[in-house]
């Protein structure tokens, strides 16, 4: 760590799988203006459009089609977030892979390297990203799995 001079951020968000869906036409025309995704969003308009061209007729129905969907435009906008930011390290891995779902969600890893080994300073710039990406979830349609708890449990016993 210390030669390397960064620090590994490897954790994950677990995203609750129930709000996983395509992109719809306004949501996507909105996205586009999005500074951070303006060059993922065109060429992933691109490369679908080329891919369900070539698939003729059968593309018509949904099913044959390839789409954007919002966890995939979030991983991007994720990516794009982090190679972004000042204090990760422009020359150490980055990345934003989504691993196996699981009962608790789809996790998305966040996986880069700070420019600092100091400890205090990790934890602040981790955090301030993790925060940072958790309050911009909702912008895509998306949130966190979380297990219901006591409240919840009581919520929804009221309203029987």
């Amino acid at each position: 760590m210390q030669a390397a001079g960064g620090r590994r951020i490897k954790r994950s968000l677990f995203i609750d799988a129930s709000g996983v869906r395509f992109v719809a036409d306004d949501e996507e025309l909105k996205l586009t203006q999005v500074r951070l995704l303006t060059d993922y969003m065109g060429r992933k308009k691109a490369e679908l459009k080329a891919w369900n061209e070539a698939q003729g007729n059968v593309a018509e129905l949904s099913a044959n089609r390839r789409r954007i969907t919002n966890i995939g435009t979030f991983r991007a906008y994720a990516l794009a977030y982090l190679k972004s930011h000042p204090d990760i390290h422009p020359d150490m891995t980055c990345m934003v892979r989504q691993m196996e779902a699981t009962a608790q969600g789809v996790p998305l890893e966040i996986y880069c390297f700070t420019r600092t080994t100091s400890w205090a300073d990790y934890e602040r710039i981790q955090g301030d990203i993790f925060d940072y990406l958790l309050a911009v979830l909702p912008e895509f349609g998306l949130s966190l799995y979380q297990q219901p708890s006591g409240s919840d449990m009581r919520m929804g016993l009221r309203t029987r």
